[in-house]
C-alpha cells in the first residue's frame, strides 16, 4: 500500500468541500437525511481548530477537522471524520485522527470528544480500538436515539 499523506487544509476549500459532500451523501444514506451539525469554516481555522484531507496515491481520500468547543482552550471537538467507502480498511480514518489529535495537542487540548451514530459501527470500532470512552451524549444530536458521544484524554 501507498503511504498515507495528511494535509492541512481550509474546511471551505474545493477538496474538502467534495469530501464533505460525499460525507454527508453517506449520512443520508445511513441515516435518512445529513448531519445538520451548525458549522462554519472559520471554527476549523487555527489556533482554535484545523481541518485536514487524505492522500492516497495522490488522491483525496478522507478528512476530519477539529474545533475548539464550547470555546475551550483544552478541549476539541472532532467532526466530519470521513474515508472514502473504496478505502475503508486501509487505515485512513486512523491516519486522519493520529493528525487531528496530534494538531489539537498541539494547539494546547488535552482531551478531545466527538459524537457519532450507531448506524456507523465501523467508526465506533475505530474510535474503540484507538482509545476513545463513551461519555456522556453532548452536542447536536445528544438527546437523539443512537447517538454514541467518545472522549479521549491526549
Amino acid at each position: 500500500m501507498t503511504e498515507i499523506e495528511i494535509k492541512p487544509t481550509r474546511y471551505g476549500g474545493s477538496v474538502a468541500r467534495k469530501l464533505i459532500a460525499e460525507l454527508m451523501a453517506d449520512l443520508a444514506e445511513r441515516y435518512g437525511d445529513s448531519d445538520a451539525t451548525p458549522i462554519e469554516a472559520v471554527e476549523f481555522d487555527p489556533p482554535d481548530g484545523g481541518f485536514f484531507v487524505a492522500y492516497l496515491d495522490g488522491s483525496p481520500v478522507g478528512c476530519g477537522g477539529w474545533r475548539s468547543w464550547a470555546g475551550s482552550e483544552e478541549i476539541a471537538e472532532i467532526k466530519r471524520v470521513y474515508t472514502s467507502a473504496t478505502v475503508r480498511g486501509k487505515g485512513v480514518g486512523r491516519a486522519v485522527m493520529a493528525a487531528l489529535e496530534s494538531d489539537a495537542r498541539a494547539h494546547g487540548r488535552v482531551r478531545v470528544i466527538l459524537e457519532t451514530g450507531a448506524a456507523q459501527p465501523e467508526a465506533i470500532a475505530m474510535y474503540h480500538a484507538i482509545g476513545y470512552q463513551l461519555i456522556e451524549n453532548f452536542g447536536h444530536y445528544r438527546d437523539k436515539p443512537g447517538c454514541r458521544s467518545f472522549g479521549r484524554t491526549l
